[in-house]
């Protein structure tokens, strides 16, 4: 998901926005659907989902990392503490999750070692990001869906980022003209984010308001602060590939790149999620 709205040049296979319309329609249709069935039958589903995504990712991001700079990610102790930091959180919410990152970090510090000094310290701190900017956010959303109402927190979180990323998209295709940041993301215009401010306030008071029970005015501010974070999530990444001279994460979604490319504005939005609506609708 990308939370500004995209405006660029029709291209032959892609569209205006430079994406393979229909395959990533196709794409994010079927994800959604994996995380749909997760939370309506069994919610413990959804962190198997929330896991296989953070696994996922986080090998592309440490890919990514070795290609673009020769950063060599601690993979192993990286790609499991993910996993305990994912799978601590439902049993022990903030408590799992921080043992299980410490823990992370002191094993890749000894790790390393073996490897010798040079590169050392970029690596380690590497490896560390991996941990902390993938799973540590994504454990947030598996915090969402730990109250009785969790299906409903979790909805409005996705629901409020899905609405951010189309109404940014259809806004920036039809009416961008005045790019946001045209040296880290060109196609990002301020009138698409003006669409996904639009879309992101109304589906934010929709769903707090009616599946949580929450005011309009808290579902209001929801909504606009899923939008610029994930906006800014999707800028953050943006940013990271541009300094490692790559186009994307991974291959593995058509007209998406890597699912990494997906969760860029997901995983900051979920800390976000998971703080307002804690403050807004205590469980």
């Amino acid at each position: 998901m990308s939370g500004g709205g995209d405006q660029g040049a029709p291209e032959k296979s892609a569209s205006r926005a430079g994406r393979n319309l229909p395959a990533a329609i196709g794409v994010g249709v079927g994800l959604g659907a994996v995380i749909l069935v997760a939370l309506l039958t069994v919610r413990e589903l959804f962190v198997g989902v929330v896991a296989v995504a953070v696994a996922v990712s986080m090998y592309e991001l440490a890919g990514a990392l070795k290609r673009g700079a020769g950063i060599r990610v601690a993979l192993v102790p990286v790609l499991l503490g993910g996993q305990a930091v994912v799978w601590l959180a439902w049993p022990y919410e903030r408590g799992g999750v921080l043992s299980a990152f410490v823990v992370t970090i002191l094993v890749c510090l000894l790790w390393r070692l073996k490897d010798g000094a040079e590169g050392y310290l970029r690596d380690v701190t590497a490896s560390i990001f991996t941990v902390a900017y993938v799973a540590v956010f994504a454990a947030f959303a598996v915090m969402l869906v730990v109250p009785d109402d969790g299906v409903f927190r979790v909805l409005a979180f996705l629901i409020g980022v899905v609405l951010s990323d189309t109404g940014g998209y259809v806004a920036g295709v039809l009416f961008g003209k005045h790019p946001m940041a045209p040296t880290i993301s060109p196609k990002k215009s301020w009138e698409g984010f003006a669409g996904s401010m639009v879309a992101g306030m109304v589906g934010g008071a929709l769903t707090v308001g009616l599946m949580l029970d929450g005011q309009w005015w808290q579902g209001v501010l929801f909504g606009a602060t899923l939008v610029v974070t994930a906006t800014a999530g999707d800028l953050v990444e943006s940013l990271i590939k541009r300094d490692l001279g790559i186009k994307d994460m991974g291959t593995l979604l058509p007209g998406h790149g890597g699912l990494m490319d997906r969760m860029d504005s997901l995983l900051p939005s979920a800390v976000v999620a998971w703080l307002l609506l804690h403050v807004f609708v205590p469980a």
